[in-house]
């Protein structure tokens, strides 16, 4: 007699005569279908089970019951790994997902850097992108009012190019001291492991030139539609230089071209039950083959326009004024395959902002010094010193003398000499006769401006609707915090924008009144 089983109603195993598995078109998401194809792809066994070692594991060795279980090499093999097998979380972006794609250049950019992956129209280059959300931990949802990464990395000839972008134009600091404390801050108290608004207001008030993104993510776009519905921005100044030596100073942007999409009020509620909801949609997507896409684009200043501007333009707090600079098209990325596995991708992923290629000799600010000391040493305490060994940090070509360290060693530059300067044929330096011999020094201050933020707030804000929602969204934080805390954090908000403070402190009396009606109604329940 034929035994059936049944996967999720829709797919029908048949053991003794082969295998079938059907559903219907629509009925499951690509998420939901994963197992059901791979069983389709491979319809017996893929192989004989075996330990880590190789060796092949016999059919009584799978039960341990009434048996030596230090004689069991499976059972040791499979438990001992499962206690090692989470490498450290990451302190930022923990929570997030990946995909493959490629860049395509579409315009000729060669007046402003000789970068390869830039220059010739048609060019693509291979890449991979992960996207998250900055303070939630490795379980947490993906729909809440925080920043969101778009981090890129694009495998080059001439080494990788790694751009970690927010779905903000502006950043929380410029001091790259502050960034411990702005974490800390943002994340969970340490005394009750919860999020605390107190914390968060606390800091934002005594050290305001956060403010301007704080009240980006706290707007409509702090709750994007999905991941393909962001803009990403690297959000620091970027010099790059030309084959003739002359030097740019860009800010990329990556624009989507799905639109800038926001959750509705409605959007919100029904998102926010699927805690993976932006993980789960850019899945689906990609495996609907609806691959989305950005172009990238980047503004420009010259290295000569640049000495004549009345505010800093490598200060990530603040947008650069209109008519400082022009906007060049580049190219156009695309996501079109999602990885096999999500822990080899998404968790395994290295991303530094300091990795960059000849012709972007990268920002020049105090900040990416910072970034490019602290990126690093992330990197090789999460995945250890040889993480640009691991498969998805592989570059496409690389001969160093770094060698040895824990795995992976890959080749480990086999019988090469280790030490340089050699005689012996090693691999040499190249002669960059183009690189620029001036460096621009940046002097930079800690002076607080609110004109950014009273800029967003009138004119990035489109409407009041907009605008009332923004006021909403402060004051649930507000209702919540020391009364100190909370006077100090209405009196800067009016401070940007007299309205900004009037819509937020009468949204704070609402707030504060219905929190203590369910706090009546929660206690006379119990």
């Amino acid at each position: 007699m034929k035994r059936i089983l049944t996967c999720l109603v829709l797919c029908v195993f048949v053991l003794d005569e082969g295998f079938c598995c059907e559903y219907r078109n629509g009925t499951l998401q690509p998420v939901q279908r994963k197992m059901c194809e791979f069983k389709m792809k491979h319809p017996k066994p893929i192989g004989v089970l075996t330990t880590t070692a190789g060796r092949p594991v016999e059919l009584r060795e799978i039960v341990t019951l009434n048996s030596d279980l230090l004689g069991n090499e499976y059972l040791l093999d499979s438990m001992m790994h499962l206690t090692h097998e989470r490498v450290p979380e990451r302190i930022v972006h923990a929570k997030g997902t990946a995909a493959f794609g490629y860049f395509q250049v579409t315009h000729d950019i060669s007046k402003y850097t000789k970068a390869d992956v830039f220059n010739g129209i048609g060019k693509k280059t291979p890449l991979v992108a992960r996207f998250s959300t900055a303070d939630q931990n490795l379980g947490g949802p993906d729909v809440v009012r925080e920043l969101k990464g778009m981090a890129i990395k694009m495998y080059t000839k001439e080494g990788n190019l790694d751009f970690l972008c927010l779905q903000t134009p502006v950043y929380l600091y410029t001091d790259p001291l502050y960034f411990q404390t702005q974490v800390h801050s943002f994340k969970r108290n340490p005394a009750t492991n919860v999020f605390d608004r107190t914390v968060t207001w606390d800091f934002l008030t005594t050290r305001p030139s956060g403010l301007h993104a704080f009240l980006w993510t706290q707007s409509d776009f702090g709750i994007p539609r999905s991941y393909r519905n962001i803009d990403g921005f690297p959000i620091q100044t970027y010099e790059l230089n030309n084959r003739k030596g002359e030097r740019y100073y860009v800010r990329f942007n990556f624009r989507t071209e799905q639109g800038v999409r926001n959750l509705t009020e409605v959007g919100v509620t029904n998102a926010s039950q699927d805690i993976d909801y932006y993980t789960r949609d850019l899945y689906n997507a990609i495996a609907s083959k609806n691959y989305p896409s950005w172009r990238l684009e980047m503004d420009v200043m010259t290295s000569e326009g640049i000495k004549h501007l009345d505010f800093n333009p490598f200060d990530v707090t603040r947008l650069w004024k209109n008519g400082t600079y022009h906007t060049v098209q580049i190219g156009r990325l695309t996501l079109n395959k999602n990885p096999d596995n999500y822990f080899k991708i998404a968790e395994l992923s290295a991303f530094n902002p300091a990795n960059l290629v000849p012709g972007i000799p990268g920002p020049p600010d105090t900040l990416f010094k910072g970034r490019r000391l602290f990126y690093r040493d992330t990197q090789n305490y999460r995945l250890g010193i040889n993480h640009n060994k691991i498969d998805v940090n592989l570059p496409m070509y690389a001969k160093t003398y770094v060698r040895d360290g824990v795995p992976p060693v890959n080749e480990n530059m086999r019988d090469a000499p280790n030490y340089y300067p050699n005689s012996h044929s090693g691999p040499e330096p190249v002669v960059d006769e183009s690189k620029p011999w001036r460096h621009l020094v940046v002097f930079e201050y800690n002076t607080v401006d609110l004109a950014p933020p009273a800029y967003f707030y009138n004119h990035v804000l489109s409407d009041e609707g907009q605008r009332q929602r923004l006021a909403e969204a402060l004051a649930a934080q507000l209702a919540t915090v020391t009364q100190p805390v909370q006077r100090r954090s209405l009196k800067m908000l009016t401070l940007i924008d007299k309205d900004l403070g009037r819509r937020v402190r009468h949204a704070v009396k609402v707030a504060t009144a219905n929190n203590a009606k369910q706090l009546r109604h929660a206690s006379e329940s119990e």
